[in-house]
C-alpha cells in the first residue's frame, strides 16, 4: 500500500490483539462470569486492553467492570496466545492472579458472577479451562 502524499510503500501488519484474563481469589474459591455476548457461557472476567493502557490497570479494570470486586495483590500468571483462542479473532492473554473479599456482583457485559471451586467448575469459553487447568496444577505445588 501506498501513502497518499508522499507515494512511499507503507507496511501493513496484522498483530493478535491485547486482552487480558484475571483469576479472582475469594477464600478458596475463585470467580466466574457468565458472558451477555458471544461467545456465550462461562469465563474469567476479562477483556480488551484499552489503547494507553497497562495489562495490569486493564485486568484491574475489568474485574471491577464484570464482577464489582477490587481486586488487591495482582500478580501476573501465563499469558496465552494460541491463534484459535478466541473464535472472534487472534488475541494474546495476560492472566493475571488477585485477591478480593465479598460477593461478587455481575455488571457491564456480564450476566451473572459468581464463586466456583476446581471440583464445581462449569463448561469454559475460549481457553479458560486450560488456563483454570494450569493455575489448579500451579496450586497444588
Amino acid at each position: 500500500m501506498k501513502c497518499p502524499t508522499c507515494n512511499t510503500e507503507i507496511q501493513t501488519y496484522r498483530n493478535p490483539i491485547p486482552t487480558v484474563d484475571i483469576i479472582i481469589e475469594i477464600g478458596s474459591e475463585i470467580v466466574l462470569i457468565e458472558r451477555k455476548n458471544p461467545p456465550l457461557g462461562w469465563a474469567l472476567p476479562g477483556g480488551f486492553v484499552d489503547y494507553g493502557e497497562s495489562f495490569e490497570h486493564a485486568a484491574l479494570r475489568e474485574a471491577k467492570e464484570e464482577t464489582s470486586l477490587a481486586v488487591e495483590h495482582l500478580q501476573q500468571f501465563h499469558t496465552y496466545s494460541n491463534p484459535d483462542r478466541d473464535p472472534r479473532s487472534h488475541t494474546a492473554s495476560t492472566v493475571f492472579i488477585g485477591q478480593a473479599q465479598n460477593v461478587p456482583v455481575a455488571a457491564d457485559d456480564a450476566l451473572r458472577a459468581e464463586l466456583f471451586s476446581e471440583e464445581s467448575l462449569p463448561e469454559l469459553v475460549f481457553d479458560h479451562g486450560k488456563i483454570l487447568a494450569d493455575y489448579f496444577s500451579m496450586k497444588k505445588r
